[in-house]
């Protein structure tokens, strides 16, 4: 759906600028890079990043209320209408010559002037005894993707974030009950999603409390709490927040901080020249759809600075 036709792309070819992801920052990136008439070309694993399995985003500008789904079949839309190619695949390594990068997956090589590493992050995983083990059979990241199968029946969400608040929101629309799961004293929502919380019946919060092991027999069928105390229990749903996929700037130099995420400036530049970061992935401390596309627009800019300073003849 998204593909070039990679048989006849050009692989010697070499573009203004890659960006690497498939999210609300790596299409904002590309639709400005477009827009400022450079040659772009978008390399990402999965088009649409985390954002497609949030059940309803209420907080971009100008739309009241939309799934992450309907919000990125726009920025697609908007993607195709400035006829920016997209192919799905993994770049694997990153090699930097004295004017321009190489980049590679495991059967083809692309070539560019600059780079917008927009490649999001991961979600993080409690590792506990029992949860690799049901995963998909009872433990899922994802409510918009597994939550159908849990009507009527009794689910938990474990974190304490704004994530986690619109997790059990969702789910509470089939399941017969929802509990909250958290370590600290009071969820860390958005006040309107706190109080979406507080006031559904169907939702309990159960706080100061860790699980430290997810039993069951084919299927999930209870937690073990921090407190020696069995929980019975028909699926976890796990929103603990997000690790960056920063493996790919590490391996060429780019500079991370403890957490793992890209170092960027104001620019969105980090300490290599030409190569740009947005997103998730990156150090900004708030981590929304419009922020990254703000980091995306950017870098767009910064790269497009970067390559006419180059004074490339093509």
């Amino acid at each position: 759906m998204f593909n070039i036709d990679i048989e006849n792309f050009d692989l010697e070819k070499t573009y203004d600028l890659i960006v690497l992801g498939g999210g609300p920052a790596a299409i904002g990136c590309a639709i400005y890079a477009a827009r400022f008439a450079m040659d772009v070309l978008i390399v990402g694993k999965t088009f649409g990043g985390l954002i497609v399995t949030t059940h309803l985003v209420e907080n971009y500008p100008g739309i009241t209320s939309i799934s992450g789904q309907g919000i990125m079949d726009m920025f697609k839309d908007h993607m195709d209408s400035l006829k920016i190619p997209y192919i799905s695949d993994e770049i694997r390594s990153i090699d930097k010559f004295d004017d321009h990068f190489e980049l590679h997956s495991f059967f083809q090589k692309f070539k560019a002037y600059s780079i917008c590493l927009a490649i999001g992050s991961e979600r993080r995983k409690l590792g506990i005894p029992g949860e690799e083990e049901f995963a998909g059979r009872g433990v899922s990241y994802c409510a918009t993707c597994d939550g159908p199968f849990y009507k009527d029946k009794i689910v938990c969400v474990i974190g304490g974030s704004d994530s986690a608040a619109k997790e059990a929101l969702f789910l509470s629309q089939n399941t017969r009950k929802v509990y909250i799961i958290y370590r600290g004293e009071e969820i860390r929502a958005e006040p309107i999603n706190k109080k979406r919380v507080y006031d559904n019946n169907k939702i309990e919060i159960i706080n100061r409390t860790n699980i430290i092991e997810i039993k069951g027999d084919g299927t999930v069928k209870s937690v073990i709490f921090d407190n020696g105390k069995e929980f019975e229990i028909d699926g976890v749903f796990i929103e603990i927040g997000s690790i960056p996929n920063s493996d790919l700037a590490k391996q060429i130099g780019v500079e991370t901080n403890e957490k793992g995420e890209i170092k960027i400036n104001r620019k969105s530049e980090t300490n290599i020249s030409g190569i740009f970061a947005a997103g998730d992935v990156a150090d900004a401390p708030f981590k929304q759809a419009i922020t990254g596309v703000s980091e995306g627009v950017i870098a767009a800019y910064s790269a497009f600075d970067y390559v006419k300073e180059m004074d490339i003849e093509y």
